[in-house]
């Protein structure tokens, strides 16, 4: 007996129905997916045909073909793997050094800053863009990839302490004792002994630092207003006039928008699983 069915066993539930109840689970959050899979090869008639219709008779790439070589959906993806991984890479390094202070050193107004960081996640987006336009309108980054970065990694950066902080607090403190008696320095230990051992805490950072500022659409909308640094978000609503919206388009343009975002999942979704729930549950 495998030890998954061991652990199904141990809910109580008879098994068979614990598939049946997972199998549902899964397929209803795939729909979506498939939905919008469906619709982006659909011609537009079979799109607004009622009732709809779940194969279409005659595939069609064009919607394809109209995103990604009639519009600027191109640049745009672009713009958002420049910005996505910029602010990702500053938020990462940033993360790192705060949630190991927080984590190992004790010091005066310690649980006051940690509360600040906390305070600055709850902080709602109508709060703080008007703010943040004035800033970056004074330094001249607005239109810029530079003033994207730096919103996103702010937006970013609390919540990626605070998951950091927990896990680099589940590691033992005598491990790096033992590397500081062996003659290792502060960043030593860190980047050679804390560091590898936070590998799952690190990846979680960085799916949910990249992911949020994948997705992100209000600061994109009001910080970047020409096309050259527009992301795409922004280039998905622009399928939507006021008259008609393009919704074989915007069902091609979303496949295009979700692949790097599944592929991340896919690829570290082991590690990611693993950092999110030590983060929630150590420290």
């Amino acid at each position: 007996m495998s030890d998954a069915t061991v652990k199904l066993k141990r809910t109580g539930l008879p098994v068979p129905l614990i598939i049946i109840g997972s199998a549902v689970l899964v397929l209803v959050c795939l729909f979506p997916f498939w939905w919008m899979g469906l619709s982006s090869i659909k011609t537009l008639r079979e799109l607004y045909t009622i009732p709809p219709i779940w194969w279409p008779s005659m595939p069609t790439l064009d919607n394809y073909y109209t995103v990604l070589f009639e519009s600027n959906i191109p640049r745009y993806f672009l713009n958002s793997v420049v910005i996505s991984l910029g602010s990702t890479f500053l938020a990462m390094i940033l993360a790192i050094f705060a949630s190991y202070g927080f984590a190992r050193f004790d010091f005066k107004g310690k649980p006051l800053l940690q509360s600040f960081v906390l305070v600055g996640q709850l902080l709602p987006t109508a709060a703080i863009i008007v703010p943040l336009f004035v800033t970056l309108r004074v330094l001249g980054l607005v239109n810029t990839y530079w003033g994207l970065i730096l919103v996103y990694m702010i937006i970013t950066l609390p919540l990626s302490v605070w998951m950091l902080t927990s896990y680099f607090r589940a590691i033992p403190v005598e491990l790096e004792e033992a590397a500081i008696i062996d003659g290792a320095s502060r960043l030593g230990v860190l980047f050679r002994i804390t560091l590898p051992l936070s590998i799952p805490g690190l990846i979680s950072v960085l799916v949910y630092a990249f992911v949020t500022t994948w997705n992100e659409f209000i600061f994109a909308l009001v910080f970047a207003t020409d096309s050259s640094v527009k992301t795409l978000p922004i280039g998905l609503a622009e399928f939507s006039t006021e008259f008609n919206t393009d919704w074989g388009a915007v069902m091609a343009a979303s496949v295009v928008m979700t692949l790097p975002i599944a592929i991340l999942f896919l690829s570290m979704q082991r590690l990611f699983v693993g950092g999110m729930t030590a983060g929630a549950t150590k420290g």
